[in-house]
């Protein structure tokens, strides 16, 4: 018998507006006299282990122009492919990695810029092992919905090929724009990953 789906409305959904940078990084914009600083904004703590690495980027809309209002959140394991908290797999995690940081990106180019450490191979329900990835959470004005995808490593050829996620990707000329390519910053391994709303080079955005 088919369920019903019509008791509970949808609530309307709402753009993020100037409310995001007030309400999540008020530092940011220059409302200094509620927190010391903004949530998620410090460093990555130099005691986490781990093969410390700089992502960077652009958000951008349709027409190829980078946002610079967008808010982004990233989440990651630890070296050891662990998640910080409690559960299955989780009890190991590296105690001096917070596996959660959010940026605001530069208001006058639009470019963010993280200092993480390059997370390890995540552990599966299946018990197959998920390539080294990062999660991405991008919010702005116009989006009504924060967008979720994820960012594989281009120097991890061998385990994003097993990885579970991108093996389910039927279109595998769009498996590119999951993947940032290795460079260097200033000495430090630099991965740069754009993300693109709309257009031919659309990002692949998960529902989760």
């Amino acid at each position: 018998m088919a369920q019903s789906l019509n008791r509970l409305k949808e609530s309307p959904s709402q753009t993020a507006g100037p409310y995001v940078h007030i309400g999540t990084t008020p530092n940011f914009i220059g409302i200094d006299s509620l927190y010391p600083q903004d949530l998620g904004l410090g460093a990555c703590p130099a005691e986490a282990k781990g093969e410390r690495i700089v992502i960077t980027g652009q958000v951008f809309d349709g027409s190829g122009s980078p946002l610079r209002d967008a808010l982004i959140e990233i989440w990651q394991a630890d070296a050891d492919g662990l998640y910080p908290g409690r559960g299955e797999h989780r009890g190991a995690a590296d105690p001096n990695f917070p596996g959660w940081f959010r940026q605001p990106v530069d208001g006058a180019t639009g470019i963010y810029r993280f200092e993480t450490i390059k997370p390890g191979t995540v552990p599966y329900m299946d018990g197959r092992k998920m390539a080294p990835h990062i999660t991405f959470w991008i919010v702005a004005r116009g989006i009504n919905i924060g967008l979720h995808t994820r960012m594989y490593f281009g120097d991890e050829q061998a385990a994003n090929e097993a990885d579970p996620l991108l093996g389910r990707v039927e279109l595998k000329v769009r498996v590119p724009t999951l993947i940032a390519p290795r460079g260097e910053e200033n000495g430090m391994p630099c991965y740069k990953f754009d993300i693109h709303l709309q257009g031919d080079k659309e990002t692949i955005f998960l529902d989760i």
